[in-house]
């Protein structure tokens, strides 16, 4: 499971180096940007509940992974205490790192860029290192994507007890984080790549995370509800 887990970081790193390499996300960027702007920026659907709205609905399902440390929901019951403290406070991590990454990133918001009428910034590759591109910066990776695609720890909590809803977990995960990203970009935000990075990063700290902690997860006593299952059978 280490090898195959290990394989789609590997996997994801080279579709993002071939992505950046086919300089795609300034053409996806024309297609709502021009020299007056992204006419999607401050949009009601688009900057209200696409944005703000999501947001807040991530945070309240991320109350809900808090709640089920002490009362768990039927889709986690199935996990021992230390597993749901891991899901939350690695979910948590992620949430964390993509704005500290964002803080220290040169590469500008698209609606920064001279090009759409609304910056001084010149399209510099933010894989590029070192180069400035004359505007503020601190737009790499994206972190409204993080609302989502930090929840891609689900699959890992999920996959060993529950093989479907880790399925049906990561599906939903993978179309609202794309979703989200593709809000972004018509906004003029981010690039459609932030949010692909956003989602590698967040894919990559689950897998490392999960793997570190294996033996201490593993050691964790069954919970109350792997008891009253015991019993049942029993009877």
């Amino acid at each position: 499971m280490a090898l195959r887990d290990a394989a789609t970081i590997c996997a994801g790193l080279v579709l993002l180096v071939a992505w950046e390499i086919g300089g795609l996300d300034l053409p996806l960027a024309r297609l709502y940007g021009s020299a007056q702007g992204f006419v999607w920026r401050d949009h009601w659907l688009m900057g209200g509940v696409l944005h703000s709205g999501a947001r807040a609905l991530a945070w309240a399902w991320f109350g809900v992974l808090v709640i089920g440390l002490w009362w768990p929901l039927a889709f986690v019951r199935g996990l021992s205490r230390r597993e749901r403290v891991w899901w939350l406070a690695t979910t948590l991590l992620c949430v964390s790192l993509i704005p500290l990454l964002k803080r220290t990133s040169a590469t500008s918001c698209p609606w920064s860029l001279a090009e759409f009428g609304t910056g001084l910034a010149q399209y510099v590759p933010h894989w590029v290192l070192g180069v400035r591109d004359g505007g503020p910066g601190g737009c790499f990776p994206s972190g409204h994507a993080s609302s989502a695609f930090a929840f891609l720890t689900g699959w890992f909590a999920l996959r060993d007890r529950s093989p479907v809803a880790a399925k049906r977990w990561l599906i939903v995960t993978v179309t609202v984080g794309l979703g989200l990203g593709w809000v972004q970009m018509m906004r003029g935000a981010h690039y459609l790549s932030h949010s692909l990075w956003t989602a590698w990063v967040c894919w990559t700290v689950a897998v490392l995370s999960f793997h570190l902690t294996r033996l201490w997860r593993t050691a964790a006593r069954p919970s109350y509800f792997d008891f009253r299952k015991a019993n049942d059978e029993l009877d």
